[in-house]
């Protein structure tokens, strides 16, 4: 059986090759209190999202597939729950066996044992996902969960739990073993079979036979008797006993799967609420193929800000669509990193299939999100921050590929203007002429002026607004850029008025 609740044709797991500089954007985005929000302290929840966000999905038909899944979700809260709940019980029964606790043993009946006690308890459980299944899978539209259903109703009907129930009571071998065996060299017991009881009298019941017969009964102290027939024992059941464990471990794998794949859409359930509760637009992004270069979102906003601050919220809106590059201006402290931060943050979730924290989110699938946020300066750093600045795009431009994105914050800023848009111009031009989208937040004005005069027709250029009394309502529009971005206002709030010795004009920076 497999649960495939987030892929159509394959299994998700959890484990992945971490990739250069992941890190860094998990750092930059903030996604581990995401992350976080999303579990609500389930280790398994923290697990599950932070692969699906992490590795994201290829097609615009894998997004759609677990937008319709949890679409069900949303429709079947407490089914989805029961389902997780049960989950969780066939793999806490499985950690009380001494198998789920890490002990082995290349004893047949002690695995026979504790296999047993693991299919009792499975059978159980499979029973009230059956009854669960009757109960409600016809309430389920998607197509995963439709096939999940079905695939429960076909293997899980009555005659299975007949099947399997008979097996069990067999294997507790009430009436003793019952096995054949041929004599080989030196007249060695060769090819034991463990044989099934007969269905008229038990196991006990031998049919009338002209051969001769031959028995032995062993002394109650006869100790080496006893050892013998307990070894001989042991050997006969050791092939039922390791079938019954890889029984036993099918059941547990589809269980912890099944665990795995809920877990991702129960954490879309709670980071869903938690925005809904604090009045957030939330929607179903309308995901583009890869390399369409869309990218139109209204009222986007920075999913993990409500996480930290009681304050309202703004959403902003952009429409780039057929431009690859997006540069943001303006003023500081406007407004410009918490935009950029819910550009990476929406692609992110719904590469995953995720909701997105928006009125409405329409982009390009990207296979693969980087970032390049500046740092504050670090004493432990044995080269300047500038060079630190330009090993981290190194290593992001040796990693990056077509259909990526590419967010930069504050780039280069460690150095001189002239060199920093010299630099930022050269890396923007090779990473667009290669196919991969950039987003770049800059206080640099040749370089913001550059690719307004030179490259308008492909750049979408937004600046942060700033009121004509200094305020910020951190909002972001269409615009130009302009030759400053109001540091003044920052100083004033500091330091108060600056004296006229100061000698910078008014509104410069």
């Amino acid at each position: 059986m497999k649960a495939r609740l987030m892929f159509a044709d394959r299994d998700f797991v959890t484990t992945h090759e971490p990739r250069a500089a992941e890190d860094e954007l998990v750092q930059d985005l903030d996604l581990v209190a995401l992350w976080r929000a999303m579990a609500e302290h389930d280790e398994v929840i923290f697990e599950s999202v932070r692969a699906a966000m992490l590795e994201g999905v290829a097609t615009t038909d894998e997004v759609l597939y677990r937008q319709a899944v949890y679409a069900d979700c949303r429709r079947q809260v407490a089914v989805v729950h029961e389902l997780y709940v049960l989950a969780n019980e066939a793999i806490e029964a499985k950690k009380k066996s001494w198998r789920g606790l890490g002990i082995s043993s290349n004893s047949g009946e002690p695995l026979l044992r504790s296999s047993l006690k693991e299919l009792e308890l499975f059978v159980g459980i499979l029973r009230r996902l059956r009854r669960l299944t009757e109960e409600h899978g016809k309430q389920f539209l998607s197509n995963g969960f439709s096939q999940f259903f079905a695939t429960l109703r076909a293997e899980l009907d009555e005659s299975y739990f007949r099947e399997i129930e008979g097996h069990l009571d067999n294997l507790r071998f009430r009436d003793g073993i019952l096995a054949s065996a041929q004599l080989g060299d030196a007249n060695q017991g060769v090819g034991y079979v463990l044989r099934a009881p007969s269905a008229r009298s038990g196991l006990l019941h031998r049919p009338t036979v002209s051969k001769p017969s031959f028995s032995r009964t062993i002394e109650r102290d006869d100790d080496g008797g006893h050892e013998a027939l307990a070894s001989l024992s042991d050997r006969i059941v050791s092939l039922a006993a390791n079938a019954l464990a890889q029984s036993a471990d099918h059941i547990g794998n589809f269980f912890a799967a099944l665990r795995r794949e809920l877990a991702f859409y129960l954490g879309c359930l709670n980071i869903h609420e938690a925005l809904l509760t604090r009045g957030l637009p939330v929607c179903v992004p309308a995901p583009r193929p890869a390399g369409s270069l869309v990218l139109d979102a209204r009222g986007l906003y920075d999913a993990c800000l409500p996480l930290h601050t009681t304050e309202s919220i703004l959403g902003n809106d952009v429409r780039a669509d057929a431009k690859p590059l997006v540069i943001l201006t303006g003023a500081n402290q406007g407004g410009k990193s918490t935009f950029l931060r819910s550009i990476g943050l929406a692609h992110l979730m719904m590469d995953a299939g995720m909701p997105v924290a928006a009125e409405a989110f329409s982009a390009a699938i990207v296979d693969g999100v980087w970032t390049h946020f500046a740092r504050e300066e670090d004493a432990s750093m044995t080269t300047g921050k500038f060079d630190e600045e330009l090993q981290r795009m190194s290593v992001v431009g040796h990693q990056i590929r077509r259909h990526h994105l590419l967010l930069c914050n504050e780039s280069f800023s460690t150095t001189n203007e002239r060199e920093a848009s010299s630099i930022a111009t050269d890396i923007i031009q090779a990473m667009t002429d290669a196919g991969i989208r950039v987003i770049f937040v800059t206080h640099l004005y040749q370089l913001s002026r550059y690719f307004f005069t030179h490259q308008a027709s492909t750049t979408h250029f937004l600046r942060a607004e700033r009121e004509s009394d200094g305020t910020r309502p951190f909002r972001l529009r269409e615009a130009e850029p302009l030759p400053t971005s109001y540091s003044e206002d920052l100083y004033r709030r500091t330091f108060g008025a600056p004296k006229a010795a100061i000698g910078t004009p008014a509104g410069s920076s």
